[in-house]
């Protein structure tokens, strides 16, 4: 007896991971503010880990308080460098300074999710990925970002590795679904022992 999943996110990739590992899957954005959820956050110690972990808990319950006895899938990632947090880039000069700021240096990508039902949380994990960019060249970087469009707004770090992105890399330790943003192993792992899928 498999059960249908609801994925609290408008991510299209989020979605083609789950329904490429065979997964039944409706996806209901979340209604949530997530600058006003981090906003508080700021300035308070917590690490991008658990920034991730909040704004994932606040999509997966408030999806699921909509959705009566539906098994929710929230999902949030950040993308920390030291202590700094990076968010979407808004335009191509967002990306511009997105991509300088990481040439050269190792960052880390923290995918969080969180099954909920009913509004309360019944699971909860993050993967991370530890990501070195090599040193780009400026000019690099616009020639780059001029072939990718407006892709490169779709991403914390600016950059897709699963298209032209992965240029930009000299080093990645972690898997290729936490960097996607979609821990999917123990995602799947959770659902089997939920009884939600076969296993």
């Amino acid at each position: 007896m498999t059960e249908k999943i609801i994925l609290a996110s408008g991510s299209p990739f989020r979605k083609a991971l789950l329904v490429n590992a065979g997964i039944t899957v409706e996806a209901v954005p979340a209604s949530v503010d997530e600058r006003a959820l981090e906003a508080p956050l700021q300035n308070t110690g917590v690490s991008p880990e658990d920034v991730a972990l909040v704004l994932a808990e606040a999509k997966a319950t408030e999806v699921s308080e909509r959705t009566p006895a539906a098994l929710v899938l929230g999902c949030d990632q950040t993308l920390s460098l030291g202590d700094e947090l990076f968010h979407k880039p808004a335009d191509m000069e967002g990306a511009r300074r997105h991509l300088l700021a990481l040439s050269g240096k190792t960052h880390h990508l923290n995918s969080a999710v969180v099954l909920a039902r009913d509004g309360q949380v019944l699971w909860r994990h993050v993967g991370i990925a530890s990501l070195t960019m090599r040193k780009l060249d400026p000019a690099f970087i616009g020639r780059h970002l001029a072939r990718v469009g407006a892709t490169a707004l779709s991403s914390v770090g600016a950059y897709q590795i699963e298209g032209e992105g992965i240029q930009l890399f000299e080093k990645i330790e972690g898997d290729y679904f936490t960097i996607v943003g979609l821990p999917l192993l123990p995602v799947l792992a959770k659902l089997r022992e939920f009884g939600a899928i076969d296993g």
